[in-house]
């Protein structure tokens, strides 16, 4: 059984998110979808938030689980059993980032393999940060996020006017 992890903060979740752990349930025997639990940033959703839109996301899904965590993404790894690390990437610049991680996670945890999914096409363009900012501005795109997370975004970024 190969078991991967699929770690981020997802602040908020967002198609191109749940696109990269649907085609990884595909690929792997289990999922864990790993919500970042300490980042170093302002994030809008809790974690318990964010782990319930995943939940809500995944529901039908049984080879994805939804869990909270801190520390190392490699321990978390090392800790469920699991072989591998899956990691999206939209832009050569995510590459840049991700294979700097992936060679110190290769360090701390030999036995982890990163998978480097690419975006779909539908997708490439997503981050939960211009999801934020186009709210925020009230230009909701709703065909960004599953629409659970559109209601908990506008609960946040009420319609002006």
């Amino acid at each position: 059984m190969i078991r991967a992890i699929y770690p981020g903060t997802f602040d908020p979740l967002t198609l191109g998110h749940l696109d990269i752990a649907n085609r990884a349930a595909i690929l792997f025997d289990e999922v864990i979808v790993a919500v970042y639990d300490a980042p170093p940033k302002n994030l809008l959703f809790t974690t318990q938030e964010r782990i319930a839109m995943w939940r809500a996301a995944v529901s039908d899904s049984p080879k994805i689980s939804v869990r909270a965590y801190t520390g190392l993404t490699v321990d978390l790894a090392v800790e469920a059993d699991a072989r591998v690390l899956v990691r999206g990437l939209r832009a050569l610049s995510d590459f840049e980032y991700e294979q700097e991680m992936a060679l110190t996670n290769k360090r701390l945890a030999p036995d982890v393999e990163a998978v480097f999914m690419m975006s779909s096409h539908d997708y490439h363009y997503l981050s939960s940060s211009r999801i934020k900012e186009l709210w925020m501005l009230g230009k909701p795109m709703r065909e960004m996020v599953p629409p659970h997370v559109g209601v908990a975004l506008t609960e946040k970024f009420p319609p002006k006017g």
